[in-house]
């Protein structure tokens, strides 16, 4: 059906786009670019996005959306899902995955183009806004998170800080090693936090 053919070439366009930021960086990242890796016309991706910055803030967020689902789908599975202390690492490395892939590279490449393009700023800073939430509320389910105890909600945003940075030192370098370490430490220091038991991670 048309509606549906719609429907794929606009998701084609938008896993394009964010491959294509992460890989080109904004300046390389044309529409024209884009539509070819997608395999539709030029046309076909004006059509869906009449500009640029239409293609790549709605790029991002829906791959933060898809990224987001399927992490929840995977951790909160009933085959999957732990209850306490031992769930905390899980989340916490899926949480540095996601700021270590593709689509943390493709949103920096954003936020750097937005602070010297005017035309872009207003919109991603609307967008990290409400990526921003989604994330926050996302880390605080798959924790299992009681954001009334004195000191959560500022633990969960520092884990998510902190991911960020380890995806920022991530850009240069793979730094495997260091990274596992630092989320080891992080799931103790959570866990002190979420359960007051002073728990440590779960081996490995």
């Amino acid at each position: 059906m048309p509606q549906d053919r719609g429907r794929a070439t606009r998701r084609r366009l938008l896993e394009a786009a964010v491959a294509c930021l992460a890989e080109y960086g904004w300046t390389g990242s044309t529409v024209a670019v884009v539509a070819e890796r997608a395999g539709v016309s030029r046309g076909a991706a004006q059509h869906h996005f009449p500009t640029r910055e239409d293609l790549f803030t709605a790029a991002v967020e829906y791959v933060a959306e898809e990224r987001s689902a399927a992490l929840r789908r995977g951790l909160l599975s009933p085959a999957r899902l732990i209850v306490g202390p031992a769930r905390t690492y899980p989340v916490v490395d899926e949480l540095v995955a996601l700021c270590t892939g593709p689509l943390f590279r493709a949103a920096l490449q954003l936020w750097v183009a937005a602070a010297y393009e005017e035309s872009l700023r207003a919109r991603v800073l609307d967008l990290e806004a409400r990526v921003g939430r989604e994330v926050h509320r996302m880390a605080v389910e798959l924790l299992g998170a009681d954001e009334r105890r004195p000191g959560v909600r500022e633990a969960v945003q520092g884990l998510l800080d902190m991911a960020r940075g380890l995806g920022l030192a991530n850009l240069l370098a793979d730094d495997g090693a260091r990274r596992a370490g630092v989320v080891r430490q992080w799931t103790s220091m959570l866990n002190d936090v979420l359960y007051g038991d002073g728990c440590g991670c779960p081996p490995g």
